[in-house]
């Protein structure tokens, strides 16, 4: 089974900030337009339909103030960046526990991980590390949106509110509290057993840490997470239930039980041979996923409330939709109806029309079905595959599960502000039938006009707007049913 929601970023006018005399941008010296808003034009060979109405309240409208990541090239969003324009890959043999047993023995483990400065030394020890690269990423992306500690207090706490999730929440205190249970007994438990596994403690810690009393759950769609997350944030600002959302996603599932549990839905490469090209998306030598983990979030809020108090615009978020092919819990429908409509449902919401993308960063996980599936399906809607450059982010730092649209996301902005797309690496010997510009091996330079990013199983498509160099990127959350 497969849910689907549809995120977008892409270029917007800011005429609508100054056709009414009490707009906000006549009126708030703290915040700075950007230096240009880029109109998509057509090159000479494309028709370019009329893209639907777009938002135009100030109230309504959502933009990205902030972005904060924890990940296998580190916790710097520029660092990470730079790393996947690289083409760096993060896989490597895993070292946490012994996987010598195991049929897959690497991943894309985070070493090194400090929260120092962010979660003080008692709880950082008790913490599940989903806790803990949540609560990191969180507070970084709060930092990134002029929102450091010090600051928190300039905005309405009531109305601000934290939307993180997890696929498979505190794993390493759950499979701790099991053994326990099963070697000394039920007075051997940890008392955070409950607290630090379940899924909606991730947004809870964060949120008591900081004092935020806004809406507080968690969404837990498997790899679809983070852009559900999304998608639910930005209707509570759109609703007028919040003024500002903390969402994203974070998972830590490179475990023994975690491993162990992709290994028997038999989803994992093991190329055990030469990991770094284990995770080869589109290449007709793929043969499973690569696991990664980590944690992405952006801070999201009204773009009134973003000028009232003079917040570093990034991006726009233009509009979602969700559905569910109703198929199977992991194989993809034969043809792609499920995701396909989710695409087009997406652009409606988001006022945008399909031949304005020029970009996609796509799901991608490297696996011998979901792969093709989710091409297909892209080009259900997407006819002039010429036109579109579209890219892999997991053939660098493996699939982050629950995190995996959050840390995407970031890519996807960072393609926007930078006019940089960072390659889809391990391109050897590429399926004919994906047709696309897949970015092969090596960065490409790309004004892009409206770029989505996807992801598979209980997926969102998301659509969003880069504010600044590059104003116009539509990021899609494709959702195919299948964790693989």
């Amino acid at each position: 089974m497969q849910a689907l929601l549809s995120p977008t970023l892409r270029p917007s006018s800011l005429s609508p900030l100054h056709t009414k005399p009490n707009s906000l941008s006549s009126n708030s010296p703290k915040c700075k337009p950007p230096n240009k808003a880029f109109f998509f034009t057509p090159r000479a060979s494309s028709q370019v339909a009329v893209a639907p109405k777009r938002e135009t309240d100030p109230k309504k409208r959502v933009v990205i103030t902030g972005m904060g990541l924890v990940s296998v090239f580190g916790n710097d969003p520029d660092v990470f960046y730079e790393k996947l324009l690289d083409g760096v890959s993060g896989i490597g043999p895993i070292d946490r526990f012994d996987a010598s047993k195991f049929p897959t023995r690497f991943a894309g483990q985070i070493h090194n991980f400090s929260s120092e400065g962010y979660i003080d030394g008692k709880n950082d020890r008790r913490l599940d590390d989903c806790l803990r690269y949540c609560i990191v990423a969180g507070k970084k992306a709060l930092e990134s949106a002029d929102l450091a500690a010090d600051k928190l207090s300039k905005i309405d706490k009531v109305r601000a509110g934290v939307l993180v999730g997890t696929g498979m929440g505190g794993l390493t205190v759950f499979s701790d509290g099991v053994q326990a249970l099963i070697e000394k007994g039920h007075r051997r438990i940890t008392p955070f057993f409950i607290p630090y596994a379940i899924t909606n403690m991730a947004s809870a810690l964060l949120a008591i840490d900081l004092g935020l009393m806004g809406p507080n759950y968690s969404i837990s769609t498997a790899c679809a997470t983070s852009n559900y997350c999304f998608y639910a944030a930005a209707n509570h600002i759109r609703r007028g239930e919040a003024d500002l959302m903390v969402a994203g996603g974070t998972e830590a599932a490179i475990l023994p039980i975690g491993l162990g549990g992709f290994v028997a839905c038999r989803a994992l490469s093991q190329r055990n041979d030469d990991p770094q090209t284990a995770s080869r998306p589109w290449d007709k030598a793929r043969d499973g996923f690569v696991m990664g983990e980590g944690s992405g979030v952006l801070v999201m809020e009204s773009l009134e409330h973003a000028m009232k108090r003079g917040a570093p615009i990034i991006a726009e978020y233009l509009g979602g939709a969700v559905n569910c092919d109703a198929y199977h819990m992991t194989d993809p429908r034969a043809d792609g109806l499920g995701v396909s409509s989710c695409i087009e449902r997406s652009l409606e919401d988001a006022g945008v029309s399909p031949e304005e993308v020029n970009y996609i960063n796509a799901h991608a996980t490297s696996t011998i079905v979901g792969d093709l599936a989710e091409v297909n399906a892209i080009k259900k809607v997407f006819k002039n595959t010429s036109e579109i450059k579209i890219n892999a982010t997991k053939s660098m730092i493996g699939h982050c599960l629950g995190a995996a649209g959050g840390m995407e996301a970031i890519a996807s902005v960072k393609a926007c502000t930078t006019g940089w797309l960072h390659p889809t690496i391990n391109q050897f010997d590429p399926e004919p039938s994906v047709e696309f510009n897949t970015v092969p091996n090596k960065k490409q330079q790309h004004e892009v006009n409206v770029e989505f990013w996807t992801s598979q199983v209980f997926q969102p498509d998301i659509l969003m707007l880069d504010w600044g160099r590059h104003i116009g990127k539509l990021n899609y959350y494709d959702v195919i049913p299948s964790y693989f």
